[in-house]
């Protein structure tokens, strides 16, 4: 068994995600103490799809964040970079397209979702405003992207008892229950290194997303970042401006 490192590299992430597939999602149960369906809730509230709209969920791993999209009548591609995760995903979900893929480098055309949306995913990719640019690309003009991640508990004596379960809990469990345990204490490390919700909304903005916004949940543990890509007038009209300076 092996385990990625804080160096995220994309071949690590994928085989790390690839050996916790199959448990994956009871893991998730467990170690949130059931919040993650609260969570789940949310976000989905948030990305708030259409039917017949399209939607991008990328690091969907099993499927579990693309299904309430797709029973809500949106045409969804749930995109991971870890086949073992997608494998399980295709054979619960026939109906929702898989697609192995890598976030910084999107197999998709510019401006062909409606709304695109990550859960705890964008804090595995080294270079994630990369990601977020290339999220940006793919995504229509007014279109919104929503993301789902960990983040940093906003009372400090809380925070203090969140990082002390995050580094000394969840390894136990994970050897009691998954398949790859030292997977979780990465996964541990990088809740920890992650940058907070300020530091994340300004990457979102300096990727070109417009109006971000973010909502803490359950006191900071996560938090949803959501911003929308500019109006196809609004970025004629800059590129006017642009031309006319010139």
């Amino acid at each position: 068994m092996n385990r990625a490192d804080l160096n995220k590299n994309t071949a690590d992430i994928a085989s790390m995600f690839d050996q916790v597939a199959e448990r994956y999602d009871l893991m998730n149960g467990i170690l949130s103490g059931g919040q993650h369906l609260y969570w789940r809730k949310q976000t989905v509230a948030a990305v708030n799809a259409q039917p017949g709209e399209r939607v991008l969920d990328i690091a969907a791993g099993t499927g579990t964040s693309s299904e309430p999209f797709a029973d809500l009548g949106a045409d969804v591609v749930a995109a991971d970079l870890s086949e073992g995760m997608l494998a399980v995903g295709r054979s619960r979900r026939p109906d929702i397209t898989f697609v192995q893929a890598d976030v910084t480098d999107l197999p998709f055309g510019d401006n062909e979702f409606d709304a695109v949306t990550m859960s705890y995913g964008l804090r595995n990719v080294a270079e994630y405003p990369r990601a977020l640019r290339e999220l940006h690309r793919v995504t229509k003009p007014g279109g919104r992207i929503v993301v789902l991640e960990f983040s940093k508990p906003t009372f400090a004596p809380f925070a203090a008892v969140y990082k002390n379960y995050i580094m000394r809990a969840i390894p136990p469990i994970a050897r009691a229950v998954s398949s790859n345990p030292e997977s979780y204490v990465y996964l541990a490390e990088s809740i920890i290194d992650w940058p907070d919700q300020d530091a994340l909304a300004h990457e979102f903005t300096r990727a070109g997303w417009t109006d971000v916004k973010y909502r803490n949940l359950t006191g900071g543990i996560v938090a949803i970042h959501r911003g929308f890509k500019a109006p196809a007038s609004d970025i004629a009209g800059a590129a006017q401006t642009q031309q006319a300076r010139v």
